[in-house]
């Protein structure tokens, strides 16, 4: 009899639980499924330490008494622009949006993003093979192509010639962004946000459009910051998963 009465409370309890997710529209029935939770955001900076991330930095390599050019400092991560190199993540990610804040720190300079970075120093010994997102002041949004190619609408007039176009040392790599005013003043954080979807890398400053490419020869890879001469301030490191 106690198993019979169990048996009863079990099928009364599921039962209920479908009860709760049907709802009656005229005649029929309709089953209403729980949705799924949404892709939570994921930090690259904890505001502590480098966890997640490594460095490759030539000089540093040659000569261990030079500074280290990425620290953290107040709660930011910092690049100190030299000896210059990148700070790359020990993932890979495919399909994702990439956020951040960033600000030059003293002297404004240069500096930028690289998504879909594989073969470290691919390009003068120092460059990951990627794909840039510059973020040197007053050409944030432009991409530059290190072994990797992309490419935008308008091409000849946002990269130059055709025939001087490439991926390596001495040809046309720098392909212009689409606004010459995204940046605030200097001092003042910069919000960008990249999104790659597939063979697509679009990238907004400040909200504005400022780069929309597609044909990208690489979908997938690790993200890296650079040290290129300029000392800049990130903060707010954030990447979502796309579907």
């Amino acid at each position: 009899m106690n198993h019979f009465i169990k048996s009863v409370k079990i099928l009364f309890i599921l039962a209920m639980v479908v009860s709760s997710c049907t709802q009656k529209t005229g005649d029929s029935e309709v089953i209403i499924e729980e949705e799924s939770n949404p892709k939570e955001p994921i930090s690259l900076f904890d505001g502590e330490s480098l966890a997640g991330w490594h460095m490759d930095v030539p000089d540093l390599e040659a000569d261990s008494s030079l500074r280290i050019p990425f620290i953290i400092r107040d709660g930011l991560l910092v690049s100190l622009g030299t000896p210059e190199g990148h700070l790359i993540t020990d993932k890979e990610y495919k399909n994702y949006t990439l956020e951040l804040d960033y600000r030059f720190a003293g002297e404004p300079g240069n500096c930028g993003i690289l998504v879909h970075a594989s073969e470290p120093r691919a390009l003068y010994d120092m460059f990951p093979k990627s794909i840039e997102v510059q973020l040197m002041h007053s050409n944030a949004g432009d991409f530059w192509c290190i072994q990797q190619d992309i490419q935008v609408d308008d091409m000849e007039s946002r990269r130059g010639p055709k025939a001087d176009w490439g991926v390596s040392e001495g040809k046309e790599r720098r392909v212009r962004n689409l606004t010459d005013d995204s940046e605030k003043p200097l001092g003042e954080w910069n919000h960008i946000k990249i999104t790659c979807q597939d063979d697509k890398i679009t990238v907004w400053l400040n909200g504005d459009l400022v780069n929309d490419g597609y044909g990208a020869t690489a979908q997938e890879g690790q993200i890296a910051l650079q040290a290129e001469g300029a000392e800049v301030e990130f903060k707010n490191i954030f990447l979502m998963e796309n579907e």
